[in-house]
């Protein structure tokens, strides 16, 4: 299984979500994301969380930014009726977070927007994941995590868990800071009080 890769990007192909990423001198397609894909310069290194399907004939490789995106296409794969192509529009269309709050909250409306979902799909795939995600992303409070995605990142990038970084920006958006400087400004006061 190839669970990443650091490379640089070679060339994208505009049409179909692709891009080559050269690897020491070998040349990887992966499948991105939208997002991810319009982001990408060709030339640049950079690190994708990978997710390898294999099939009868063929192999499939797909990139992303981040290893929850990953987590969440391969989740989403887990639903009948929901193939790579109708996961990968899902986190083309939205985030992870947005996709996670959309289930949460029973949004179908919100899920059915992405191209090649209806109704049913939408449903079962709430139905078949809800459970599945509210154990993960429902943090001691009971609340889900609803925190600026920027706060979040940051405590990340800062090095602190992310159980750390949900349970302390719970604490912090109680206190009712909504800027997200002012957040991060708060929750590493509390991260640096003893426990």
């Amino acid at each position: 299984m190839i669970g990443m890769l650091r490379g640089t990007v070679w060339s994208k192909e505009k049409n179909a979500e692709k891009i080559i990423l050269d690897v020491g001198g070998i040349g990887y397609v992966l499948h991105v994301p939208d997002g991810l894909f319009a982001g990408l310069t060709q030339g640049e290194e950079r690190v994708f969380y990978t997710h390898l399907l294999v099939r009868e004939d063929d192999l499939i490789l797909f990139g992303f930014d981040s290893a929850e995106e990953k987590d969440l296409f391969i989740q989403l794969l887990g639903v009948s009726g929901i193939g790579p192509k109708a996961a990968l529009a899902i986190l083309s269309t939205y985030s992870v977070q947005q996709v996670i709050t959309a289930i949460l909250q029973e949004d179908v409306s919100q899920l059915t927007k992405v191209p090649g979902i209806g109704g049913k799909t939408a449903k079962r795939l709430i139905l078949e994941l809800k459970e599945k995600i509210k154990e993960v992303e429902i943090g001691p409070t009971g609340a889900a995590a609803d925190f600026a995605d920027e706060a979040f990142d940051t405590l990340l990038a800062l090095g602190f868990s992310r159980n750390e970084a949900r349970e302390t920006l719970a604490k912090v958006q109680a206190k009712g800071i909504k800027v997200t400087e002012d957040q991060v400004k708060e929750a590493l006061r509390l991260l640096a009080l003893p426990k």
